[in-house]
Parts: structure tokens; C-alpha cells; sequence
């Protein structure tokens, strides 16, 4: 990897897209700071650890996993939720990485605009772009958009290249042993009692489900994350409800307060007690979102992965 890094450092100054502006780098940055654990992810799987001078935004929502917890040893958590612009100037931070609702707010303090001052460039999650301009229905491309843009900022262009590879094998794997079966109505659901946390046709799980041969019941919401009525939930009939795991409430306690509804009675997926848990960093855009595609399809159509009878 330092090789491969070294090979490419002549290549700068570069210039990627970010959202809606251009953003130059003369050089890789060496202090970087990633937001939340599926971007932090990113900088993981594309080898850029010892680019990481701290994370943020993990231990908070408690999404990291015992796997994601070895692999940052030794890398300091410098805020458990949202930076604050003071604790991204005090780590000397050079580079930010996150999104929109995914460690920056719109008009909120720490922004693209905010951090420039500081000497700190940032780079948005492709998939939040929706927050500050128009965006399609999400999609595959958007994270390999993502990866790639990351190999060519830090000088690791062929280590991205090979990871994108990697995760267009294995979902054609699952494309082919899936076919093209009819979609089952799936909805997912992130959180929330009063209204449901769920994903409109702008988030990632919109993609995951089209890639497991399912059909996101909330994809004609031209939203990302989002809440929605339960009389929605209802009139739409889901057949299979996706949970999403982390926080403080568990899958299954979830999944308990989904079953103890009565107005959810007559949904096909209570009736028939069918869920599927994913982790937040495989519902969220990142290197993990195969994983998810794979568990989503076993579980959709077990009948396609079933061994030859014996």
C-alpha cells in the first residue's frame, strides 16, 4: 500500500467532485479525520489508517462493531458524536470526511464553507448530497463514486480500483444466482416509536433491496433518511421488514415493539413474523454494503443459495 501510494504521489494536483463543488488537493492528506463508521470504514478497506489522525461519531450512536473497534486500535475517537469545528482544529485535522446528516448539518457549524478557514478540506458522502441538491435514486455507483474519488485524493488509486472490483464480483454473484425473481415488498426500518426512521428512494438500503431482488416499499419517497406515518407502513403492506441494528435498542427489542402494534396486525411481514437484521455500517453507504446485499438475498430467496438435495 505504501508503495502503490508512493508510485502515484506525482500525480497531484487533483481535483474531484464533491456534491456540488470541485475540490483541489496539491497533495495527499495526512491528517484526516473520518465521521461515523461506514465512511471511516472507507478509509480502512482502502488501507488509509495511518492517514487517520482520529474518528468521530461511532461510540455515540453505538454503531461500531467489535471488528471496527480492533481494526481502529490505536486511533483516538475525538468526539462520540458530531466534531465540533474546535476539536477538528485542535487534531490539526487537514482532511474531513462525511456527509450531510452524517457529521455535518446543513447551516450548522461544521460545514465545507466552515472548515475551509482552517485549512481543512472535506469531501461529502455521495449519498447525502440530496440535503443540498438535487439527487437520483440511490445507487452502487454512488459508493464506488465515493471509494474512487477517495483513492485519487489520498494517491491510492489502484488499492480503490481493486476494492470496487471486488464488490462488483461478488453482487453479479448474487444477481446470477437470484435471477429475476418478482420484488417482495420490503420496508426497512431504522428506528423510532411515534413515527418510523426509514429509507426514502434517495438512501443507500433503496439500492441494497434492488440489488437482493427486493423492492423498497418507500422508494417513490424522493427523500434519504426520513420518517413516515405508520398508516403508510400499513397501506403499503410490506411482506419483509428490514431492521436496522445499532443504538441503545436492540434488534430484537425492535422487533418486539414492531410485533406489539396492533394497527401493524394485518401487515403481511408481522403476520408472518419475517425480518431481517443488517448493521447500520451495511445499511449505510460503504465497503459493507455487499455483506448486506448477500444477507438481504439469502433471506429474500433462500431457495436460490439451497445446495443440490442430497
Amino acid at each position: 500500500m505504501l508503495g502503490c501510494a508512493a508510485a502515484q504521489a506525482g500525480a497531484y494536483p487533483v481535483t474531484v467532485r464533491s456534491c456540488d463543488r470541485d475540490v483541489t488537493f496539491e497533495r495527499a492528506p495526512t491528517r484526516a479525520v473520518s465521521n461515523d463508521v461506514n465512511l471511516t470504514e472507507m478509509m480502512l478497506v482502502l488501507g488509509l489508517k495511518n492517514r487517520l489522525v482520529g474518528y468521530t461519531g461511532i461510540g455515540g450512536w453505538k454503531t461500531g462493531t467489535a471488528r471496527v473497534r480492533d481494526a481502529l486500535r490505536g486511533v483516538p475517537e475525538l468526539a462520540s458524536q458530531y466534531p465540533s469545528l474546535e476539536v477538528l482544529a485542535a487534531a490539526r485535522a487537514d482532511f474531513y470526511l462525511a456527509g450531510w446528516n452524517y457529521g455535518m448539518h446543513v447551516g450548522g457549524p461544521v460545514t465545507p464553507a466552515t472548515l475551509a478557514p482552517f485549512g481543512i478540506r472535506s469531501y461529502e458522502l455521495t449519498e447525502s448530497c440530496s440535503h443540498v441538491m438535487k439527487q437520483a435514486a440511490a445507487s452502487f455507483d454512488d459508493v464506488f463514486r465515493d471509494l474512487n474519488n477517495l483513492g485519487r485524493i489520498f494517491g491510492v488509486d489502484a488499492r480503490a480500483a481493486q476494492v470496487v472490483a471486488a464488490m462488483r464480483t461478488r453482487l453479479a454473484a448474487v444477481s446470477r444466482a437470484i435471477g429475476h425473481p418478482e420484488p417482495l415488498r420490503v420496508f426497512v426500518y431504522d428506528s423510532g416509536t411515534d413515527k418510523p426512521m426509514t429509507a426514502g428512494g434517495l438512501a443507500m438500503p433503496t439500492a441494497l433491496l434492488a440489488a437482493a431482488g427486493a423492492r423498497n416499499v418507500m422508494a417513490d419517497l424522493p427523500r434519504s433518511w426520513t420518517q413516515v406515518s405508520w398508516e403508510s407502513v400499513v397501506a403499503r403492506d410490506p411482506q419483509v421488514i428490514v431492521i436496522v441494528d445499532y443504538s441503545a435498542v436492540t434488534a430484537a427489542q425492535k422487533q418486539q415493539f414492531l410485533l406489539s402494534q396492533p394497527s401493524l396486525a394485518r401487515v403481511a411481514a408481522i403476520r408472518d413474523r419475517r425480518f431481517i437484521v443488517i448493521p447500520y455500517d451495511a445499511a449505510t453507504p460503504g465497503p459493507e454494503n455487499v455483506a448486506a446485499v448477500e444477507t438481504l438475498a439469502r433471506a429474500l430467496y433462500p431457495a436460490a443459495f439451497a445446495g443440490p438435495a442430497r
